[in-house]
């Protein structure tokens, strides 16, 4: 019996400002691309079916779960995925913001949620509580760590909205709650 070998396209696009030039197979997910390919392990594979959001990555700046879409969909794209937020080594503001106030437990679902929030952040310069909260409503997480994670977003939004520039570790924190809940 022979084995017919599958065809490969040729694949161009930028991932966080790093040109790739790739031969993938036409069924291959952009999430799978971006973990195998690339190494970027930071987009994680939750539910293969874009119901819990832990795949999200922005492609041209829309957030987009990259467990739906093939990586020969992305053709030309340019990717961030959650390795990319960072810049020159200082974290973005929303992962500062996640860390100060305490919107991690276990941490799968937060690079999608970071990626869309970004999204969400571009487009709502002053959001309430309701508004981050239903743009959440597309992600889970199973630790129901919502509330630090509203806090977190919330506090992005009001220090844009107010001009700040904090610099990276400022231990100076807005959030309502400073110690972590159990």
């Amino acid at each position: 019996m022979q084995v017919k070998r599958e065809e490969r396209y040729s694949l161009r696009l930028q991932v966080n400002g790093k040109r790739y030039e790739e031969q993938v197979e036409p069924r291959k997910l952009l999430s799978d691309f971006l973990r195998e390919d690339c190494g970027l392990t930071g987009t994680h594979v939750g539910c293969e079916h874009g119901v819990c959001g832990a795949c999200t990555v922005l492609v041209d700046g829309r957030a987009v779960r990259s467990c739906l879409i093939l990586a020969i969909q992305a053709e030309g794209a340019d990717i961030t995925t959650v390795e990319g937020l960072a810049k020159d080594g200082k974290p973005h503001p929303l992962q500062e913001a996640f860390s100060e106030c305490h919107a991690l437990q276990c941490g799968f679902c937060t690079p999608g949620i970071l990626m869309s929030s970004v999204e969400f952040l571009q487009t709502h310069a002053d959001p309430g509580k309701e508004e981050i909260a239903d743009m959440l409503s597309g992600h889970l997480c199973r630790c129901t760590g919502y509330k630090g994670i509203v806090e977190a977003v919330q506090q992005v939004a009001d220090r844009r909205k107010e001009g700040e520039v904090r610099e990276s570790g400022d231990p100076v924190s807005i959030c309502s709650r400073t110690t972590p809940t159990v």
